[in-house]
């Protein structure tokens, strides 16, 4: 209580919580705008929803944290300082052991695509569940090759044959290596504050030394993030770029495997990248024989709204894709889509994944495929996307610890500073606001290397009303 106290007093002495004003601004000006301030922090009444959840008979929450003590990983966290005990969802709503109802605004780390346990999903899964969950894919099952199809659909370009997996981890390995046999070359660039993965590959690939562990990781150059808000070059995209020249020509053999990009960086605190930034890099790596890859795991599948992709924004074409996240709608499901050229390159040995591509998956997969289509939820994501930027654009130009809106679609970020000028991340506000937003029952992500962004990415079914 006196840590959350002394972040209210910071708040307040920096005045954070206040409309910024004037130097000449009278005490009673002050008084009124405090009273203004309270009457709009009044809690606002969420949205009627058709469905209350039974009674919950389970494991309380302290049986529960108990019990990761003892059994589970000591890496394991938790967001706020009272976990929360989420034992139902519907929609782009969760429920605790109470029944009460929170607004999730984070999507499960922008995966839950559709909404949780949409019917559609649920009962495809249910129904393939009767018929064969497993057999494995040295025979045949039209679940897998029908997917595969619709998928593919998506897709511009010769991007046509798809390797399923079972996470963004493992796609993101897999085609790091298929660009390493394809060029015959080892160096990968990829970009600072980057996050693809925390397995061998892909922990090389990421750049932000929280989530990198000290083990051989070899073979990839970090080029400087082409961040408009803290970038030194601001919005200018081909400046960025120029250092992935220059890291070529400096520090490899002039010729690279390829390069690894995000449309949007998630962990990294939902960050656009540099208008022009993409299309002259992949121009240049390009030109040293390397392949590009676009990470989509956070942003594909209509996510950021005006596209089904997001490197499509970005005007180009990678030579190979990966995706999970979304694609299942929180069933465990990844993939690596690329041209039969480069996939070729998998036939020189034996290539098998057990799971990747079970009949479960596939039909949750082809099942979100369908949802998003016929329920139009990449021009929802758009729609409401657009609203809720536009809403907290207007509470940034309102409140100083408020230095960044940025995102699209349903992929947005608010970055959260002490000084707006020197752009000093305000973490413990940050998690005090988090505290205080889940006990007015509304649920958003954080990240950013320093933790000072709200990640907010929530099921694309988002209303309106729930974005206000």
């Amino acid at each position: 209580m006196r840590k959350l106290t002394a972040v209210n007093s910071l708040l307040k002495r920096n005045n954070y919580l206040l409309p910024r004003h004037g130097s000449s601004q009278t005490a009673a000006q002050r008084t009124s705008s405090v009273r203004e301030t309270e009457t709009e922090t009044k809690l606002p009444k969420m949205p009627p929803f058709n469905y209350s959840p039974p009674p919950y008979d389970g494991p309380s929450t302290a049986e529960i944290i108990a019990k990761r003590r003892e059994f589970l990983s000591p890496a394991l966290f938790h967001f706020y300082n009272t976990p929360l005990n989420i034992v139902e969802a519907k929609m782009q709503y969760v429920f605790d052991e109470n029944g009460r109802r929170y607004l999730d605004a984070f999507g499960g780390i922008a995966t839950v695509s559709c909404g949780h346990c949409h019917p559609e999903v649920v009962n495809s899964v249910v129904k393939q569940l009767k018929l064969i969950n497993h057999s494995t894919i040295l025979y045949l099952n039209h679940t897998i090759s029908d997917f595969a199809e619709a998928l593919v659909s998506t897709l511009p370009g010769d991007l046509k044959v798809v390797f399923f997996t079972n996470s963004g981890t493992e796609a993101n390995e897999l085609a790091m290596m298929m660009a390493r046999l394809y060029t015959g070359c080892n160096d990968i660039v990829s970009l600072r504050n980057s996050y693809h993965g925390n397995a061998a590959a892909t922990m090389g690939a990421t750049a932000q030394s929280n989530w990198k562990f000290n083990v051989v990781q070899s073979g990839v150059h970090h080029a400087i993030n082409p961040d408009p808000y803290r970038g030194i070059f601001g919005s200018d995209g081909e400046k960025y770029a120029s250092d992935v020249h220059d890291l070529i020509q400096f520090g490899t053999s002039g010729q690279v495997a390829g390069f690894i990009g995000e449309s949007i960086q998630g962990v990294g605190g939902i960050v656009e990248l540099a208008p022009g930034y993409l299309p002259a890099a992949y121009d240049i790596v390009r030109k040293a024989g390397g392949v590009c890859i676009a990470d989509e795991v956070q942003s594909g599948f209509a996510r950021t709204g005006t596209h089904f992709w997001g490197f499509q924004s970005h005007g180009v074409i990678p030579d190979i894709v990966t995706m999970a996240k979304g694609i299942g709608n929180g069933i465990p499901l990844g993939a690596v889509v690329t041209t039969p050229e480069i996939a070729g390159v998998l036939s020189r040995r034996s290539y098998f994944n057990t799971f990747g591509g079970n009949p479960m998956c596939t039909a949750a997969g082809h099942a979100v495929l369908r949802v998003l289509h016929e329920e139009k939820l990449q021009e929802n994501a758009n729609l409401v996307g657009s609203h809720l930027k536009r809403r907290l654009t207007l509470l940034k130009n309102k409140y100083e610890l408020i230095g960044d809106v940025r995102g699209r679609g349903l992929m947005l970020g608010v970055e959260f500073v002490k000084d707006r000028d020197l752009k000093t991340p305000a973490k413990a506000e940050t998690l005090h606001l988090m505290d205080q937003m889940k006990e007015m029952g509304v649920l958003v992500g954080k990240g950013g290397f320093y933790g000072n962004v709200f990640r907010i990415t929530p099921p694309l079914c988002f209303t309106l009303s729930d974005a206000d």
